[in-house]
């Protein structure tokens, strides 16, 4: 049967994306970015998944104020970069696992998440600067990720926003899925977003590292402790976009869990302030 292999957690910021497609990746201010992630990077060459479930938050490109699901499934083919308003990023066409989506959605639906299922949509910086972190940019002889993703997209943007606790719980039930979907596949689930920051208002710039340490702390060796966060708490003390970390709930919540009620393995932590005006940070958890 297919088992979740590892969960990874990273941040998404758009810049980063611009770095990498403008060929600015050596230079001193993100060079320590990208260092920070080639343990991580690996790490995936010599355990590749065969599937990668993705959660991310669209930034009004495939969504916008007429249409706001509070968490949607792509179950499509395939899924084009964006076009944010510069051109869309020259990354390959993301490939989808339509097969296990409709086994996912089938599970979760019955396990009482009411989930939307989008079979055609493009996708922005939340989904392709994770999987250019984590894998670098395909060469133009081989222009492809190297496995199917599948968009697990989370309303982190209009008010009202799904709770800490209701995001660890839909991991939950995607592992559930996951493990009775009936084909050996080694599938991860990874958490996007985050982590402390503000992008208006007289906070803007707000980057609070203690409060991001403590977060994956928490995350991983007490997830119910990060899921019982208020939204006024991530608010105050991580800024208006800090509220994204509870994507990285969904991803811990389809951690197995060890039999000994130990916590997961820490494979790779990094932590750097800052990356454009974003607090970035990265966790890769196994079992």
């Amino acid at each position: 049967m297919a088992h979740v292999s590892a969960t990874v957690y990273t941040s998404h910021v758009p810049a980063i994306g611009a770095a990498l497609d403008h060929g600015r990746a050596a230079e001193p201010y993100w060079a320590p970015v990208f260092a920070g992630y080639e343990a991580s990077r690996a790490w995936l060459r010599e355990d590749p998944p065969d599937a990668i479930v993705l959660v991310f938050n669209d930034h009004a490109t495939a969504f916008g104020p007429d249409l706001v699901p509070t968490f949607a499934i792509g179950t499509g083919e395939s899924y084009a970069p964006a076009d944010e308003g510069w051109g869309a990023r020259p990354v390959p066409v993301v490939q989808g696992h339509p097969e296990l989506a409709a086994h996912i959605a089938q599970s979760v639906i019955q396990d009482d998440f009411d989930l939307t299922l989008v079979n055609r949509m493009d996708v922005d910086h939340g989904l392709t600067v994770p999987l250019s972190l984590l894998f670098g940019q395909p060469p133009a002889h081989d222009f492809r990720w190297p496995c199917p993703v599948i968009p697990l997209a989370v309303n982190v943007v209009q008010y009202p926003v799904p709770s800490g606790r209701r995001c660890l719980a839909l991991g939950r039930a995607i592992r559930k899925a996951i493990e009775s979907y009936g084909e050996d596949l080694n599938v991860q689930v990874w958490g996007t977003g985050g982590m402390s920051h503000q992008l208006q208002g007289p906070r803007a710039g707000l980057i609070n590292p203690v409060f991001d340490h403590a977060f994956m702390d928490m995350l991983t060796t007490v997830p119910e402790a990060a899921a019982a966060i208020p939204h006024v708490d991530y608010v105050r003390e991580a800024g208006s976009e800090g509220i994204e970390l509870v994507m990285w709930l969904v991803a811990r919540g389809a951690m197995p869990e060890r039999a000994d009620g130990r916590a997961p393995t820490c494979v790779h932590r990094f932590y750097h302030v800052p990356a454009s005006n974003t607090a970035l940070g990265h966790l890769v958890l196994a079992p």
